[in-house]
């Protein structure tokens, strides 16, 4: 059985308070004092608590939302939990005067022990410190064994606590994390049978949501669709609700309902990084470029000043802006590049990134040349280019892609293409979709050679001159790479009537 380190006493807990208030400072320190808890320091900025991190361990973090600095509280807990100076068996209290539903949804998601509302009251501050403490004492080896995965271990001390009488007040706290262990344990009916003895005992979320994801990991469907359909009513559940479906219909490769579900739960909870990436990779798949285009500036601008933040999340609001541009019309087109360029400019402009990101740069210029119709400038710019083939990341890789085809070197794309597809691990709920969409790339790119804008502009060429096959054929290519665009579909069902009346459909064209 794992070795157990003993728990420090709680005159010997080291606590961080990080608010931009001196007064929220004194009240919670004047009650740390009141509940025998001496070592206290006090962060008034994001800047000095991280440094305060480096040379102490702390048992117990207060973070306020509006630390007013760098960073907010949101991120700066993030950034904390990243580092490792918090971890599950560390006490997090979260401050904070907004309460408004995305802010909650968001914090709830970090997972803290605690959320108090400001203005705060010593007397509360004070009983809601010894019982948070409390708790965290009765739990600690349930706690320890949960974070350092020994789930086998954790349900043995857990099934041991609910036997003691004066850890009743306790015991939803520790179903919860047996629940939590006998599911990742794979142990779907075993937890399915604990969840619904739990739900006759207790209301709390948790419990539902937590019996909703053993009966999708069984398929279920009929009891799980019930379930979900009334948790997604309940405010407290909808949250979790739309994750476990999303993650369920990936995994059953139905990627436009995962698409849909993951878009509802961004809306929910629109700061996380993670959600807004698997929007943009599923937005990708389902063709849907504006939704792509929204994911990466969701990205960027809440990313700001995080440990997530980075030129390369503006590098794909960029390149998802070049995609979404070569569906548009020609107004709206040159629009979102005429900002596009701007942005460009300002990335240029800082000598360091753009020396950093100097060959993404090129690549960009190289597509956006394409797009302007200025092939042989682009097709120049690739030659005079130091860009290759070589190993990069997969979004520059993926832009050498695009920017290899748009220019008319379709083979060179290709084989960049088919190289990524034997790197990317198909284990987790990014790799699966990224597999789908360059199987997805790989067959569209080597069956259609133009971008939806050149393809409607031949199609319409073919039109005026009365070829209407032709015309339909590029404008059914178009309608593959945005089958979103209601002008095309219109546009089909026009040059169908015309052939329909001239000479008849053939079986493919009545589909």
């Amino acid at each position: 059985m794992i070795e157990i380190p003993p728990q420090k006493h709680w005159s010997n807990l080291n606590v961080l308070i990080i608010d931009g208030q001196a007064l929220v400072h004194t009240t919670i320190q004047a009650a740390l004092i009141d509940a025998n808890i001496k070592n206290v320091q006090s962060a008034f900025n994001s800047y000095s608590a991280l440094r305060l991190c480096e040379s102490c361990t702390f048992d117990m973090v207060l973070v306020a939302f509006d630390v007013k600095s760098d960073k907010d509280g949101f991120n700066l807990l993030e950034e904390m939990k990243f580092k490792g100076y918090i971890t599950n068996t560390t006490c997090v209290v979260f401050l904070s005067a907004d309460t408004s539903k995305s802010l909650v949804n968001c914090v709830v998601e970090m997972e803290p022990t605690d959320f108090w509302v400001k203005p705060l009251d010593k007397s509360k501050v004070e009983h809601r410190i010894k019982q948070i403490l409390l708790i965290e004492k009765k739990l600690y080896d349930l706690r320890f064994c949960f974070d350092k995965e020994e789930y086998a271990t954790a349900i043995y001390y857990a099934e041991r606590q609910l036997k003691d009488e004066s850890l009743v007040l306790y015991h939803p706290h520790i179903n919860r994390l047996i629940g939590r262990s006998l599911f990742n344990l794979r142990e779907y009916k075993e937890a399915q049978v604990f969840y619904e003895k739990l739900a006759k005992a207790y209301s709390y979320a948790w419990v539902q949501v937590g019996l909703a994801a053993t009966l999708l990991q069984q398929d279920k469907m009929d009891e799980a669709t019930t379930l979900t359909n009334e948790l997604l009513q309940r405010e407290d559940t909808k949250f979790a609700t739309y994750d476990l479906l999303a993650e369920y219909h990936i995994a059953k490769e139905n990627f436009q309902m995962g698409y849909e579900i993951i878009q509802e739960a961004t809306k929910l909870a629109p700061r996380s990084i993670e959600r807004n990436r698997k929007s943009w990779n599923l937005a990708r798949l389902n063709h849907d470029r504006l939704g792509q285009y929204m994911a990466t500036k969701n990205m960027s601008k809440y990313a700001k000043n995080s440990i997530h933040d980075s030129p390369v999340l503006q590098l794909n609001v960029i390149r998802s802006s070049i995609d979404l541009a070569a569906t548009l019309p020609e107004a709206e087109s040159n629009k979102l590049l005429a900002n596009t360029e701007r942005s460009i400019e300002r990335l240029k402009s800082d000598f360091t990134v753009a020396n950093e990101l100097k060959e993404q740069l090129t690549i960009i210029d190289i597509r956006l040349m394409s797009l302007r119709r200025n092939k042989k400038v682009a097709e120049a710019l690739i030659e005079e280019s130091a860009a290759s083939d070589n190993h990069s990341s997969f979004e520059d890789d993926l832009d050498k892609v695009k920017a290899y085809h748009e220019a008319g070197m379709w083979e060179k794309s290709m084989q960049i293409l088919d190289r990524m597809k034997d790197e990317v691990a198909q284990d987790s709920f990014t790799g699966k979709v990224l597999t789908a969409y360059l199987e997805q790339e790989s067959e569209e790119r080597e069956n259609i050679r133009y971008n939806p804008k050149e393809l409607g502009e031949m199609a319409s060429s073919h039109y005026k001159n009365k070829r209407y096959k032709p015309s339909y054929n590029f404008l059914c290519q178009a309608n593959k790479l945005s089958p979103n665009n209601k002008n095309i579909v219109i546009t089909i069902l026009k040059v169908l009537a015309i052939i329909a009346e001239e000479s008849g459909l053939t079986e493919a064209e009545s589909i």
